[in-house]
């Protein structure tokens, strides 16, 4: 029986964020299969106490003993930050560059998990074989160290799975792109490339670290009092590059925020950030003058429990924000985070602090490939087939608007679940649907968006909460009932209706035998009812209601 390669994703294309791939080789009755990858996505307000959504892996579970491994091409969280949280129902090999590997064992150290047999460390430029794939890791440049693509070679061909990249001719920390590795990989010819979409609507160079320093450098030179920098704490490069400034301006460094410290600490321990000033604890920075530290700061979404949101709002233990200070926001604005970006530059700028953005300042560059970033990838890899991912539709239909740009002779829409046979002598195509979704980190259980918890939490946030409490005696007798509320507007026409509220459920009581137990059900359901349908008369709201029978 014929031998046949196939992609799917679970995760990452039609949206951004979330990444995982699979990879398989071998007949409908022995497939051996690969992940690329572990994301996570960050909920937004529409899902209230949820911080944390990731795929369903159900598919490649069932899947798992066919499973050979698990690839990591680099370390954001929209790559590795599912991975503890998946892998105990996988319990597989996972292979990551050292970098990678010092933040996924944080991970499950976390949570408690040993994967000191299961971790492989992958030198960079290195190779693995998992079975009949031979997986090449090729260096990129990124928004952090280590980004791979990963060359993977099987007996149908080579797929290049380029993970999150741009070309950067001076990234400062690590290497530069391995032009010369890529073209090779391009001779041996490309049947498919699994290509970043994120920057494809972008004209021109995504950029590089060096020019952001040396903006950074003239900007901070010119400001007299405290300095306040927020950026991503996963960007070493822009990470170092504010030691250099603090060294250069003859200010202290402080780091503020977890996030912050973590990858500092990482960082040292794989021999980066070797050449720099030592940081000064943030409670020692109290007694610096302004006009000598520097702060880097966690935060740079507008995140409420990052910390220069804690900083702005007074409640920061250690560090302090005033009148005259700079605060300097070194990264892009996330799509969905705009609101309380904005709101919190607002409250900053209120209290005549300056704020300098991407939007009146040179202060960031994004790691994604621009257009013309992608095109030296094309030229350099030549594929026959483009299949773009990491990416909405938006950015995936322009990709292949792009690939036939370029004179690609094939290319490939897909989404999430799509399962694509790729061949060397034919157009890639989608043959199959793998089951898909995604599971929403509540707290510290992972449910489904229909969940019980997630729709009384949506309820609540919306109509508010309704608790009536029955006390009825052994004679049956039932008492005034204990009626509270919260989260129902009032005012002084509809003041009242917490009377109506008790007249009602009197009157419920009397309809029922409240000392048959059979009954209680019904008497409960009844209740509900009737009190939710007052309320929503008087207010509008249709609140969560639960009642409660103490029978005493």
């Amino acid at each position: 029986m014929k031998e046949n390669l196939y992609f799917c994703p679970l995760g990452g294309s039609g949206e951004i964020g979330m990444n995982m791939n699979l990879y398989a080789y071998g007949t409908e009755e022995n497939q051996k299969w690969i992940i690329v990858d572990m994301g996570v996505t960050f909920a937004d307000d529409t899902v209230p106490g949820v911080d944390l959504i990731y795929p369903d892996a159900g598919f490649i579970i069932e899947k798992k003993d066919d499973l050979l491994g698990i690839v990591l091409t680099h370390a954001h969280e929209d790559h590795i930050g599912s991975i503890s949280h998946i892998w105990p129902k996988l319990k597989c090999k996972i292979y990551a560059t050292p970098f990678t590997a010092v933040l996924i064992q944080e991970k499950f150290k976390e949570k408690k998990i040993d994967i000191t047999n299961y971790l492989k460390i992958v030198e960079l430029n290195s190779k693995i074989n998992l079975g009949p794939f031979e997986i090449d890791f090729v260096t990129l440049t990124h928004s952090i160290l280590e980004p791979n693509g990963l060359s993977i070679t099987t007996p149908e061909g080579v797929i290049l799975h380029t993970g999150d990249w741009k070309v950067d001719p001076n990234p400062l920390i690590g290497n530069k792109v391995d032009e010369q590795k890529l073209r090779s990989i391009g001779e041996k010819g490309v049947i498919a490339m699994i290509c970043d979409s994120t920057n494809v609507f972008s004209p021109g160079r995504a950029g590089s670290e060096k020019d952001v320093r040396e903006s950074l450098l003239k900007i901070i030179s010119n400001q007299k009092k405290r300095v306040l920098v927020t950026s991503f704490a996963s960007n070493v490069a822009r990470m170092e590059s504010i030691f250099y400034i603090a060294k250069q301006t003859n200010r202290n460094i402080s780091l503020v925020g977890r996030s912050m410290h973590r990858i500092y600490k990482a960082a040292r321990q794989c021999g980066y950030l070797k050449d720099i000033v030592e940081p000064v604890d943030s409670r020692d920075a109290q007694s610096i003058s302004r006009e000598n530290i520097i702060f880097l700061c966690t935060g740079s979404q507008g995140e409420p429990m990052g910390a220069l949101n804690r900083i702005a709002n007074d409640i920061h233990p250690d560090v302090a924000i005033e009148s005259g200070d700079t605060v300097i926001f070194s990264s892009k604005i996330i799509p969905g985070n705009e609101k309380k970006l904005y709101g919190l530059q607002n409250s900053i700028v209120k209290r005549n602090i300056e704020v300098i953005t991407e939007e009146n300042a040179f202060v960031h560059v994004s790691g994604h490939a621009n257009r013309e970033d992608l095109k030296d990838m094309y030229q350099w890899v030549k594929p026959k087939c483009v299949i773009p991912v990491h990416g909405e539709h938006r950015h995936i239909k322009e990709h292949i608007s792009f690939a036939k740009e370029m004179q690609i002779p094939f290319n490939l829409k897909v989404e999430n679940g799509n399962i694509i046979k790729i061949s060397k002598d034919q157009k890639p195509k989608i043959v199959d649907q793998a089951p898909t979704g995604k599971i929403y980190l509540d707290g510290n259980i992972a449910v489904s968006i229909d969940s019980t918890s997630i729709k009384q939490r949506k309820n609540i946030s919306i109509n508010g909460i309704l608790e009536i409490t029955l006390i009825i005696s052994n004679n049956g007798k039932v008492k005034k009932p204990v009626i509270s509320y919260s989260g129902i507007p009032e005012d002084e026409i509809n003041e009242t209706f917490k009377f109506d509220l008790e007249d009602e459920i009197t009157k419920t009581c009397k309809s029922f035998a409240v000392n048959n137990f059979k009954q209680e059900k019904n008497l409960i359901e009844t209740i509900k009812q009737n009190c939710r349908k007052i309320v929503k008369e008087k207010t509008g709201k249709k609140p969560f209601t639960n009642v409660n029978i103490a029978r005493v």
